[in-house]
This record gives structure tokens, C-alpha cells and sequence, in this order.
């Protein structure tokens, strides 16, 4: 039975926005209905008429109506919100007043840079007039290789205000990574920074932006943001201009934003390319701009008067979902750099310093916090925190524990899942329901999510297949260069025509949360039993002589073995007596099916840039096949530890 971890006070469910919009649906459509459970139901069987309330709840922009909400209800191929123009910039810039828009904390935790929902406006205007100078017009892309500052956020509203596709990758990126996305999709123009920072040291972009310019011929303007240096050099670059430069002139008044239909590209986003050359999702303005209005009013319960921060680079889907924030007027921290430099408070002492209330990370960061004895309620003031939020990863029990034990016992925990896919959320929290340990609190608003077993049959209390039985706005609207829609068929579709497979191995509860078990394609099946990796990291890593795992199947005498490596904290040695904890700690709290035939210590496992483990990845390598894109990969060179391995050998 999980823990019951926190429970919304009555206070809290009354003011929530999800409790307003309850009231909205019961009066608009003559229900009577009560609390989360009976509007989920109700959006799932009634999806047009969800999301034509979710667009009125919103009070989206537009300049021409929808005729319909949902057309051809079927994926692939639904149409929403036919006949509506929009522009997804001019309803993130709604708001034009003296509050706060954009923070911009350096790595260390020092803030250096704020501007106000006017001087955003101001700003987006300037390079909006530049980028039209330039040629950027409906369908172009602009590419953004830059940290996550503010000049980031302002470049993606000047680009999507005139129609342009917007798209982004970190800048520790290297040359090919940059090339296996940005060749692709052939940017018009590309924006920069000269660098940036990384536990305390300084590292260069104009290298590899040279180098990219020279390979993408349809480049034809560069703007170059000083960060690192006051004044970068320009060399060999002729078609880079500053990025104040960029700005200058008179005031260009205001912005002409580009009126399109609703399934207009906005974003490009990638596949994490660990398997092959990264696809392209496409993803549509209406169908982004709906979902996030819809996770941050109702799921994250995010108002005018919070301050929200997600650590994030701009290559992780998690900095669009943020930055959308802005359509709710609410106050966004960026953040840019190591989190754990000079230590792991770091990002904690951000929270006090901003007064934030809506803090967002990744599993992994909470399970490294408790492993190297953060004290964050201890430590600062977070009494403006409501909510934390987690994704990334399954958040373990202890991780779960750990934040109302070691941050504050009074705020919701939303552990969330979805993925770059649909730019969104699956499953998240609800701010009007309890928490409980390891669960994901609900299924997404209007999102018919099910676990369907073996036989493709929908299943509650048994892990399964997490699938979507209906469609909904956030759906890619094709793949880049995919003639014919093979790939994207390919990658949802055909295991269950018409049904969206999106790769996790899942269980939904009786009270409807939903326990995550890790990636179907690195499920464990030995002896033909599923297993779920989630579950073998959640014991593992419990244990204080472990930092972190990474557990895969092994080909063995004509079935799979299970084969856990650790990475140990210093001065811990993987002895015989740590081998028989381990597995007792796997074998106590699961089955005998979970426990590893092998445990194997490394000095560093492989994570790609955005910091998911790469499970397929090694599976590859212990098996002596190649890993051919290892440019998707933070740590590449973590993949020689695993090779040749006498371990495996016997």
C-alpha cells in the first residue's frame, strides 16, 4: 500500500484554478460534476468539448474563430480547431505591464538579468524586425544554439511571431551532434551565444559555430550574444552580427504578428538520436499553446503571482513547457549552468533568493541531493514554495520522501511523465488531491491514457503498455522530412494502428495515479517475466554505498539475464559482502525475478545530454555492437567501461 505523503488543505482545493474550471464545465454544460476523478472521466468521453472549454477557460487569442474543435477524430490525422488563426508569440506576450517576466540566474547563483512583460515585448519586437530584414518569414527556421538565458527566450517569441519554426540544442552539443539536427532542418538563421559555463570554467561556441556555418549553406545571418566575453570575436564569422546590434534602431512600435492556422510548425524538437540520426518532431502552434495552458493552470495550478523555475537546458523539451509559462503571466527563473556547482544547495539557495513557488527538476538531481545530505527546508527559507516538480525519470519512493522530509512537508509533490513526443505530459499532478509515495498523482486532462496488457487489452493494478486511445492537440503534426509518414507511423503507430504507443512500461492504480517502470524497449525479460528497470533502480539506489545504476538484459544460454552495474561512492568497494546487500535489498522488496545474476562496478555511466540513461545503449555495447550516434551522449566515453567485460563473459 503506498504512503500517503500530503493532502491539499481545503483552502488550497477551493482557490485551486482546477476547482474554478470545475465550476466552469458544470455550469457550461449542466453537470454536477465533483473533484478531479469525475472531470477526468467526463474530458475522456467528451474530448471536443473539453478542450473547446479548455480554449475558453484559457481565453486564448486569435484573430479568426474555429469552425469545429475535432474533425476526422483518428490517429494519425485528426484536425482541431479548424479555421482558427493564431499566433503562438502573441498570446505568450498577452500580458504587457511593470511585473516581472524573465530572471535570468547564472550557474553559481547569482542573478544577471531581469526584464518586465513590457521590456519583453520591447525586445521581442526589435529582433522580430530584424529577423523579417533578415528574410525570416512563415515556415523558416531559426536554430538556437545558446544556454538558457533570456536573449533564448526572445529569440524563439521574434521568430514564432513571424511564423517561423523555432529550434534548439544545448551548446555542449558537439560539431556533429549540432549537424545530426540543425543539417536537417536547414536554419535561415542562427542564433548564439559565444559560449558558456560548466562547473566553474568557461567553454567556447564560435568554434563549432564556424564550423556549422561553413557546412549549412542556407545560413545566411548569425547573432552572436556575448556571454563569456564582453566582446566576442567575429572572425571568419561574415554573416554574424551582435545581438545588440541586432537590437538597435527606433522603437519598431508594435508587432506584427503573423496570423496562421492552428497546426502552423512552431517547434522542431529531436529524438534523443542514441539509436541513429535524431528525428524531427514537429510540433503545431495551437496544439503546444492549448496543452501547456492546460498543465500549467490546472495541473500546476500556476497563477499571475508565481515565480516558476525548471532546470533545464534548451535542448530538453522541459525549457518550452516552461517558458509557456508566460502565456499565464507568471514570473520564469532561468537558469544556466552545472547544478551542482558550487555545490547542490545551489539551486536551493536560488529558490530562497527568488521567492520561488513552483520549483521544477529531475529525479535524478532529487535522488543526488539525498545522497549528499542536502537540508533544503533546513537550510533557507522556501516558505513561497507550493509545488515541486519531477520528471526526467521515475522518482523513486525515498526521492518522494525524501522532499517532504528534507524540503517542506506542505507542498505538492507532481511527479510528471510524457516526453518530447507530444511536448507534454501523460501523467501529472492534480493540486486538489493527495500525494502518495512513487505514484504519479493522475492521468492528464482530456489524455485517454490506458495500460494495455500482452493481448492489447486495457488493464488497472498490472503493469502494462502505456498507450493513448484518443487523440489530443500536442500529437507531432508530422516529422521533418518523413515522406509518406513512415517514420512517424513507425514510431507510434504500428504496433496498434490508430492507437499511440508511446513506449513506457506503466501500471494506473485503483485510485487512478500511475506508477512509471522505466522505457518498454529496455523492459527485462528473463524467463519471460516483464520487469520494469524502475523497479530494480528505486531499491538500489536506496542504498547509501550506491550514487547511482543502470541495470540491462544480457543474451545468455538462449534467455536474458540481468546484469546491474553501480557506481559507488568514493572509498566504497564492491565487495562480496555489498554484492549479497544489494541483491537482498532487490530481492526483499520485489521478486527473485528482479535480482541481478551479475553486478558489475563502473566509474561513470552514460546519460544522454538532457540526463536519461541510456540502457539501449550499453545493451548495445555488451552485446559488441556498435553504438553509432554516441554524439547524443553527455559522456560518450562512459560507453568503454562497459566493453569487453570479463564479468560477462561466465
Amino acid at each position: 500500500m503506498a504512503k500517503l505523503l500530503w493532502k491539499p488543505s481545503e483552502d488550497r482545493i477551493a482557490n485551486a484554478n482546477l476547482t474554478r474550471f470545475i465550476r466552469f464545465v458544470n455550469r457550461e454544460q449542466g453537470l454536477d460534476l465533483d473533484g478531479y476523478d469525475e472531470l477526468y472521466q467526463w474530458s475522456v468521453a467528451n474530448i471536443p468539448e473539453f478542450w473547446e472549454l479548455m480554449w475558453q477557460f484559457a481565453g486564448i487569442k486569435c484573430s479568426t474563430p474555429y469552425e469545429t474543435v475535432l474533425e476526422n477524430p483518428q490517429m494519425p490525422g485528426a484536425v482541431w480547431f479548424k479555421g482558427a488563426r493564431l499566433n503562438f508569440a502573441e498570446n505568450l506576450l498577452r500580458h504587457r505591464d511593470d511585473r516581472t517576466a524573465l530572471v535570468f540566474v547564472r550557474e553559481g547563483g547569482a542573478e544577471d538579468g531581469r526584464l518586465t512583460y513590457a521590456e519583453l515585448y520591447d525586445r521581442v519586437a526589435r529582433l522580430a524586425r530584424f529577423l523579417k530584414g533578415a528574410g525570416v518569414g512563415p515556415g523558416d527556421r531559426v536554430a538556437g544554439f545558446m544556454p538558457n538565458r533570456i536573449e533564448t527566450v526572445v529569440a524563439m517569441l521574434a521568430t514564432t511571431s513571424l511564423g517561423g519554426i523555432w529550434s534548439s540544442c544545448s551548446p555542449d552539443f558537439g560539431f556533429k551532434g549540432v549537424m545530426d539536427r540543425f543539417g536537417q532542418i536547414e536554419p535561415k538563421v542562427l542564433v548564439t551565444a559565444d559560449g558558456y559555463f560548466y562547473n566553474g570554467k568557461a567553454f567556447d561556441s564560435l568554434g563549432r559555430v564556424r564550423q556549422v556555418a561553413d557546412e549549412i549553406g542556407a545560413i545566411e545571418r548569425i547573432v552572436v550574444v556575448p556571454f563569456t566575453t564582453d566582446a566576442p570575436d567575429l572572425a571568419g564569422l561574415p554573416k554574424a552580427v551582435l545581438s545588440d546590434d541586432a537590437l538597435a534602431g527606433d522603437d519598431p512600435g508594435e508587432i506584427a504578428f503573423a496570423q496562421l492556422p492552428f497546426d502552423h510548425p512552431l517547434y522542431i524538437m529531436y529524438s534523443s538520436g542514441t539509436t541513429g540520426v535524431p528525428k524531427c518532431i514537429v510540433h503545431g502552434a495551437g496544439g503546444t499553446l492549448i496543452q501547456h495552458a492546460k498543465e500549467h493552470l490546472l495541473h500546476t495550478d500556476l497563477t499571475r503571482d508565481d515565480t516558476i523555475f525548471y532546470f533545464t537546458t534548451c535542448g530538453w523539451m522541459m525549457w518550452n513547457w516552461l517558458v509557456s509559462a508566460l502565456f499565464v503571466g507568471a514570473e520564469v527563473v532561468l537558469f544556466d549552468g552545472s547544478p551542482g556547482y558550487p555545490d547542490l544547495d545551489v539551486l536551493w539557495k536560488m529558490a530562497e533568493d527568488q521567492k520561488l513557488t513552483v520549483f521544477g527538476t529531475s529525479a535524478k538531481y532529487i535522488s543526488m541531493c539525498e545522497k549528499s545530505d542536502v537540508h533544503p527546508g533546513r537550510d533557507h527559507d522556501l516558505s513561497a514554495l507550493k509545488a515541486v516538480c519531477s520528471t526526467g525519470s521515475p522518482l523513486s519512493d525515498e526521492g518522494f520522501e525524501w522532499v517532504y522530509r528534507e524540503v517542506k512537508a506542505d507542498l505538492q509533490l507532481a511527479s510528471i511523465s510524457g516526453g518530447t513526443d507530444i511536448i507534454s505530459c501523460f501523467m501529472l499532478g492534480s493540486p486538489i488531491d493527495p500525494v502518495y509515495a512513487g505514484e504519479i498523482q493522475k492521468r492528464g486532462l482530456g489524455m485517454k491514457v490506458e495500460a494495455w496488457d500482452d493481448e492489447g487489452k486495457p488493464v488497472v493494478g498490472q503493469k502494462a503498455e502505456l498507450v493513448c486511445t484518443a487523440p489530443f492537440p500536442s500529437m507531432p503534426i508530422y516529422f521533418w522530412k518523413d515522406p509518406g509518414n513512415e517514420k512517424y507511423l513507425d514510431a507510434y503507430f504500428r504496433a496498434y494502428p490508430g492507437v499511440w504507443r508511446h513506449g513506457d512500461y506503466i501500471e494506473i492504480t485503483e485510485r487512478g495515479g500511475v506508477i512509471v517502470y522505466g522505457r518498454s524497449d529496455a523492459t527485462l525479460n528473463p524467463g519471460g517475466v516483464r520487469i520494469g528497470t524502475a523497479e530494480i533502480y528505486r531499491q538500489v539506489e536506496a542504498l547509501d554505498e550506491v550514487v547511482e545504476s543502470l541495470v540491462v538484459g544480457q543474451q545468455w544460454e538462449d534467455d536474458v539475464r540481468v546484469v546491474l552495474f553501480v557506481v559507488l561512492r568514493e572509498g566504497v568497494a564492491l565487495d562480496d559482502a555489498l554484492v549479497k546487500k544489494i541483491k537482498t535489498q532487490i530481492r526483499t522488496n520485489t521478486t527473485p525475478r528482479h535480482v541481478p545474476a551479475k553486478v558489475i562496478a563502473v566509474p561513470d555511466i552514460p546519460r544522454t545530454i538532457s540526463g536519461k540513461l541510456v540502457e539501449i545503449a550499453v545493451t548495445k555495447v555488451i552485446h559488441g555492437e556498435e553504438v553509432k550516434n554516441k554524439d547524443a551522449l553527455a559522456n560518450p566515453e562512459a560507453l568503454e567501461h562497459f566493453k569487453d567485460l570479463p564479468e560477462l563473459a561466465s
